[in-house]
């Protein structure tokens, strides 16, 4: 490497103090130029007060016209600092440069700019004419390699005193990896022959011409070049010559290399079952089973553990791995003595009572087992007695509890007081959506006699317990003194309000929510039974961004967007058009709906629900919370009032894709299947949220409103319509108990569901709402 990029950019951070920090600290042993990588001047300036010699700044461009030479230039005269300038401007349609053209058109104005404007030397100017992938199979991208080539030539030609650098891998962006390597080599070639001075690259995925097939070799040429004819399609060849087989992680020809102690650790790392059980037998003639479990396939776990931190593997990939660790140690079992149980520690796991939400809890479950720990899952809805009494049969080193309602960390509270009465100290390991590490590592803590601390995911819940069982807990609680110092237990504990108390709030003042809206006239009153849905007319409206993240676990995290983009691309759409197919095919999915339309009208911060046979006669009320400043919004405030002569429509719906789908997942989980569990209870809850987002609509057509919606469906997730769905649980609606109020109306027990005593609704993948149809409703917080 002849430079290094050096980028702290992260948000929440203070990027001046970490640049400060870390330039400090690399001007002591790397003797290399540094490129400083920040969109903030401040930043910037912090690494070239300190870095010694001729430092290049990353980067500057005119999208946002010339203000980003205001901020940077003054910064490269005053430091002698050069800079990467990329051939970006402000037009709204080809701002991105995508011909040669467009492409010398920009750089010859940034080096108008650059030399003229705020006379820095075009020696030291870098231009980036950006290279964009030519294979996505479209004909309008076909030529941009090309395009890029020719504009390299061209800068090269008008600016021979500038330097030119290219990120060279987006030119590859959605092939294998082996294609990539292939493409890059090619293309980095032939632009250095055009003119190029300087390349981004990573140096595994460059390799010389000698090392590329002739056939290979001209196969890319012909791609970069767009060398159609009418009966050969270059993309098409090309792809063909890297079969799916030939994939970036460790060959069969590669493994037979590695000593067999590194064999077991791919198995791990790369989650290849195949060639297993023959690399264990020749193990178990040098090794005991439990030096083969503890020395090899545990060092192969912490690989996969610094992998997923890292942001560099994604959570299926890791159950990958962890399906490929019980295979391993279930085939090794029968060569133990009785005595070799192995266990690191043991742990109590169980999800609180009344929440029935067990995802979470499984993947630590998952984890853990897997890294040498005994775990005793509980499973969901579980009172305190039984989580002691397994805790006191198990002889457990800690309990685990999970839960993901704002009730649940209530609950939680409560069992470590519970706890306490019985003298019970053992280490408690908290976890959920609805806890934070704030209240947790202060009002929790401070209220148990023992040790509480936050697991914000499965490796962290291994990173405690790895500390718990090796007698070092010290160190983690100095770690918690050191960041709540300062912080007190009552503002804790007032920063997580008690989602169920609808009275806190008392704010008189009414919002400015206009009353003078139609009233939409539904088809019916009272409620209807829905049956007879095809999980096909649910699939459009599956929110695949919150299933592949939310669910599945695929993050970016140190991924390049064209890396992340082709794991989505490789890994989570087939798995999702599989399950799709599957879930139909097999009547997994099992869609029901209830809904129905009632009279309403408001009273200050209620709503009085009517009697269907008489608009007069009050049947239910909801009371809800009313922001205490801001626009003072309450949900009952899109209701014309009990004044009004002519009362209001509201609709609500309890929607539910069955029990069956929780019953295969929970099948796939018991027999080890960890990444097919993950995907087909992520698949589930998206079905069931995909299921209310469709009926919301079809409310809409009903009530004759749905002419304001977008056509995207893709938009309707972001609210492009008219009117809101309200669940109890969340902030305009906080009180879970209202589900009781809703269940007297609807009667969902029609279609299978029923509340727990938190008032959640079993199945796990069902879900209930409010549809106001006002034109002004939205999603507020109180």
């Amino acid at each position: 490497s002849h430079a290094i990029d050096v980028c702290v950019d992260f948000v929440g951070r203070d990027g001046v103090k970490d640049m400060t920090e870390l330039v400090s600290r690399i001007v002591r042993q790397v003797d290399c130029p540094l490129m400083l990588d920040s969109t903030d001047p401040a930043v910037i300036e912090a690494g070239l007060k300190l870095a010694p010699g001729k430092c290049i700044v990353n980067s500057i461009n005119l999208e946002n016209g010339e203000s980003r030479f205001e901020d940077i230039c003054p910064l490269l005269q005053r430091f002698g600092a050069a800079a990467v300038a990329l051939t970006i401007d402000e037009d709204p349609q080809e701002g991105m440069a995508k011909t040669a053209a467009r492409k010398l058109e920009i750089a010859a104005r940034i080096h108008r700019l650059f030399t003229e404007k705020w006379h820095c030397d075009s020696r030291d100017l870098l231009f980036d004419p950006l290279t964009f992938t030519t294979c996505t199979g479209n004909d309008d991208d076909r030529r941009l390699a090309l395009e890029t080539l020719n504009a390299i030539e061209m800068i090269a030609k008008h600016f021979p005193e500038c330097g030119i650098l290219l990120g060279i891998s987006n030119v590859s962006f959605g092939l294998r990896p082996a294609a990539r390597v292939v493409l890059n080599s090619a293309f980095m070639h032939e632009a250095i022959q055009r003119g190029l001075t300087a390349a981004i690259v990573h140096a595994s995925g460059i390799l010389p011409r000698t090392r590329i097939s002739d056939e290979r070799w001209q196969a890319a040429l012909d791609l970069i070049y767009d060398r159609r004819t009418e009966n050969r399609d270059p993309l098409l060849h090309f792809i063909s010559l890297f079969p799916e087989s030939e994939s970036s992680s460790t060959s069969a020809e590669e493994m037979k290399a590695l000593p067999i102690e590194e064999q077991l650790q791919r198995h791990i790392i790369d989650g290849e079952k195949e060639g297993l059980t023959e690399h264990l037998q020749t193990a178990l003639q040098k090794y005991s089973p439990l030096e083969i479990i503890n020395d090899h396939l545990l060092a192969g776990m912490k690989v996969v553990g610094e992998l997923f931190g890292s942001g560099a593997l994604q959570l299926p990939f890791v159950l990958q791995s962890a399906e490929v660790m019980k295979m391993a140690v279930t085939h090794l079992e029968p060569h133990m003595q009785k005595s070799d149980t192995g266990n690191k520690g043991t742990i109590i796991l169980a999800t609180v009572r009344g929440d029935v939400h067990d995802i979470g809890k499984n993947l630590v479950d998952i984890i853990l087992t897997n890294n040498g720990y005994k775990v005793v899952n509980l499973g969901i809805k579980q009172q305190i007695n039984a989580i002691v009494d397994a805790f006191r049969e198990h002889e457990a080193d800690a309990i685990g509890l999970s839960g993901l309602l704002v009730k649940s960390v209530n609950v939680m509270e409560e069992n470590l007081r519970e706890l306490n009465a019985l003298n019970i100290t053992t280490p408690v390991l908290l976890g959920g959506a609805a806890l934070t590490r704030k209240y947790c590592e202060t009002h929790l803590r401070s209220i148990y006699n023992g040790n509480v601390y936050y697991g914000k995911d499965a490796f962290e819940g291994l990173h405690l317990m790895n500390k718990i069982t090796g007698g070092k807990t010290n160190e983690i609680n100095r770690d918690i003194e050191k960041r709540t110092a300062g912080k007190t237990t009552a503002s804790t504990a007032s920063a997580e309000p008690d989602a169920g108390n609808t009275e806190a709030v008392k704010v008189q003042v009414k919002s400015s929510v206009t009353d003078s809206v139609d009233i939409p006239q539904p088809p019916f009153t009272g409620t209807k039974v829905v049956n007879d849905i095809d999980p096909e007319e649910i699939y459009p409206f599956i929110n695949k961004i919150a299933l592949f993240r939310g669910q599945w676990g695929f993050r970016r995290g140190s991924l390049s967007d064209e890396q992340y983009s082709a794991i989505i691309r490789e890994k989570a759409e087939p798995v999702f058009e599989r399950l799709q197919k599957t879930c139909r095919e097999n009547s997994i999915l099992q869609p029901h709906v209830v809904y129905g339309y009632f009279r309403c009208r408001s009273e200050g911060d209620s709503l009085i629900i009517y009697d269907p046979a008489d608009d007069k006669t009050e049947i239910e009320r909801f009371t809800f919370p009313r922001q205490q400043k801001g626009k003072h919004l309450c949900i009952a405030d899109y209701f014309r009032s009990v004044d009004s002569d002519e009362p209001d429509t509201i609709a609500m719906t309890c929607v539910t894709v069955g029990s069956e789908i929780s019953r295969r997942a929970k099948e796939l989980f018991e027999t080890d299947n960890y990444s097919e569990y993950l995907y087909l209870h992520g698949f589930g809850v998206e079905a069931a949220e995909a299921l209310a987002e469709y009926w919301h609509k079809r409310i809409r057509e009903e009530l004759d409103i749905a002419d304001q919606d977008a056509r995207e469906i893709r938009k309707l997730f972001a609210q492009h319509y008219r009117g809101c769905r309200y669940s109890f649980g969340y902030p305009a609606c906080p009180d879970m108990e209202d589900q009781v109020r809703l269940f007297r109306l609807l009667r969902p027990e029609r279609i299978g569901c029923s509340l727990s005593e938190q008032f959640q609704i079993h199945p796990e993948q069902s879900t209930s709402a409010l549809v106001v149809h006002h034109p002004q409703a939205g999603y507020f917080t109180i």
